[in-house]
This record gives structure tokens, C-alpha cells and sequence, in this order.
């Protein structure tokens, strides 16, 4: 399909996933409609954006690490994050390979000139427990190196839900970049994970682990090809502006800026999730969620869960993508 500059090509990969190839005169993108309403793949400005996993294609699995190396997912459901040790959910919840019984692609023109939109219906059943259906949208417009991406989420079962959400955008962390955002003092409003290291441990990855305990400030410069073994992971409370968005970037030494956009008020968390090593380069330095990523059991007994009643729904709105030096200065 084509849209004035932007062209749409569908294909499958080896593995059968159904995907779209989107270009738009200032990169190209892959979304998959039927599983997760993912995006695949991104690059924008001759970079790409998603970050580096031994995972070539998409494989048609609902588990999460079979299937690892997506730019954007989105995550949660009846649960999200890590499962704690007295929590049987999936990692992530449902949401993140979800199948969807109904894809739309649509076409159109306005402020921001032509755009291309994907959409659809995914629903979550189990009986004596939940019903729920997901309804993401995601737009893309000509020219453009930034994603619009939002949902809305129905209960449709005749108890309260519990619903838990995170989008997961997984960027390339950059050597010599910086994060910025806008928290100002990182001690008292940064909650970090202590990653839980094996014993025989290298001593730089020991000892990053130790600096950002000691001084969370430390994160935010990219060290040249530092080891993040196994992940860092925090949690924030990330301040509105006077617009009601929060932004986080990571700028990189060419004055380019990957950016992350989000209303607290509709998702009032954010996590930032870095990993490192000779198989992985991965850099979630804004993911917009509903609660910490500490699972179903955690969240419930800290009342961060979305008590979601029957018929109720749910939505929020986020905004990312990369700018090149001119704009993003």
C-alpha cells in the first residue's frame, strides 16, 4: 500500500509471523499486527533504534524470553514485571505476544500531514478468573522519527480486575550518551533494584553495581562498551510538565536524542532497565508503567494495582522516537 511517502509492504518471516514493513520517507519500521502489536524493529536517521539480542526474527511463542528482541512492546494484564516468589504469572503478564483476532491498518491526512495507523482487538480470557480486551493504536506520520502508540483496555468479566501495564521501548544504549529527565535528586528519587550477582562476578560488572547503589547519579553516562550484567533495573516517580507530560532522553555525543514522552497521570511509574554484554545492548531508560515491575503479589499488597470494575476501561497515550541534532536542540 502506498500514502504519499509512505509505503507499506506485508510479508512473513521464516518463522511464519506476520509482519508490516513500514517506510516513511525518514526511516523504516516493522510492526506485527497478530502478535502483541509489537514493534519489531525501528530505524530512523540512518540508526537503528532497537536494541541488539541474538534473535534475528520474530518467533510465534507466547513466552516472553523465546521470543526477545522487539523495540516496543506493550506488557501487563492481570499482571507485570518479574515474578515474585510467591507469583505464578508470566514474565511481563499477557499482553506482550498476545494474539489479536482483529488488525486494521488505516490511512490518513491532517496537522502533521499523512499518517499511517495500526490497530486492533486482543482478548484475554480464563475461566473463573478474568476477561479483558486490549485495543492498542499506533501512528506513524510521513517524515517523521517518532511513534504515537496508545491503548485502551475494557474489563469485560462480571468481577473487578486487577490490570497492570508497562510499555517496554527497548532502545540501543549509545557509548558516550547521557540521560537526562526531569528528577532532581536522584537519591531520594530513584529506587534501585540490587541486582543479584553471582559469586564469581567480574569486578567491573561488580563494581558498576556498586557505584549506582552507592551514587544512582552514576547511570546516566553510557561508559564505553560497559558490562551491565545482569540488568540493572529502577523505578521513578517521574514529575509532569506544565503540559502534564514527563520526557526522558538519552543524548547521544552527535547531539541526536532518543526520547520518551508519557502522561503520569494516566501511568504515574517510570522504569529504566538497562543490560549489557557481548550478546545483548539494551536500554529502557523510560518505560511508562502502572506499578514497580515486582509482580502480581507485590503490586496487589501496595495497592498499585488498576482496580479496573466491570465494563470499565482504561487508557493512556505515550510519545517516542529519536530526533536528529537541529530538532532536539
Amino acid at each position: 500500500m502506498r500514502h504519499g511517502d509512505i509505503v507499506v509492504h506485508a510479508f512473513r518471516y521464516p518463522a511464519g509471523v506476520a509482519a508490516l514493513e513500514i517506510e516513511n520517507g525518514a526511516g523504516r519500521t516493522v510492526l506485527l499486527p497478530f502478535q502483541g502489536q509489537q514493534i519489531w524493529d525501528a530505524e530512523f536517521g540512518g540508526r537503528r533504534l532497537t536494541m541488539q539480542t541474538w534473535f534475528d526474527q520474530p518467533l510465534p511463542t507466547r513466552d516472553y524470553l523465546a521470543t526477545y528482541g522487539a523495540f516496543f512492546l506493550h506488557c501487563g494484564g492481570t499482571a507485570m514485571g518479574n515474578p515474585g516468589p510467591e507469583d505464578d504469572h508470566p514474565l511481563h503478564g499477557e499482553l506482550p505476544n498476545m494474539p489479536y483476532e482483529r488488525a486494521q491498518l488505516a490511512f490518513g491526512s491532517g496537522t502533521e500531514g499523512d499518517w499511517v495507523e495500526l490497530s486492533g482487538l486482543a482478548s484475554e480470557r480464563r475461566a473463573f478468573s478474568h476477561y479483558f480486551e486490549m485495543r492498542p493504536r499506533l501512528r506513524l506520520a510521513a517524515g517523521e522519527s517518532a511513534f504515537d502508540v496508545g491503548f485502551e483496555v475494557e474489563n469485560k468479566g462480571g468481577s473487578v480486575l486487577p490490570f497492570f501495564y508497562l510499555g517496554h521501548i527497548n532502545f540501543r544504549p549509545a557509548n558516550g550518551a547521557v540521560i537526562t529527565d526531569g528528577l532532581i535528586d536522584d537519591c531520594g528519587e530513584i529506587a534501585l533494584r540490587r541486582a543479584v550477582l553471582a559469586p564469581d562476578a567480574p569486578e567491573d560488572v561488580r563494581a558498576f553495581h556498586d557505584a549506582i547503589a552507592a551514587h544512582p547519579a552514576y547511570h546516566r553516562h553510557i561508559g564505553q562498551d560497559q558490562r551491565v550484567e545482569p540488568e540493572m533495573v529502577m523505578t521513578m516517580r517521574p514529575p509532569a510538565d506544565a503540559d502534564g507530560w514527563a520526557e526522558a532522553r538519552q543524548i547521544h555525543e552527535d547531539g541526536s536524542v532518543d526520547f520518551v514522552r508519557h502522561r503520569p497521570s494516566e501511568l504515574p511509574y517510570s522504569v529504566r532497565w538497562m543490560t549489557r554484554s557481548a550478546d545483548r545492548q539494551a536500554l529502557g531508560f523510560s518505560l511508562p508503567a502502572s506499578a514497580p515491575p515486582d509482580g502480581r503479589k507485590a503490586g496487589l499488597a501496595n495497592g498499585q494495582a488498576i482496580m479496573l470494575a466491570p465494563g470499565a476501561r482504561l487508557g493512556a497515550q505515550m510519545r517516542f522516537g529519536m530526533e536528529q541534532a537541529e530538532a532536539a536542540s
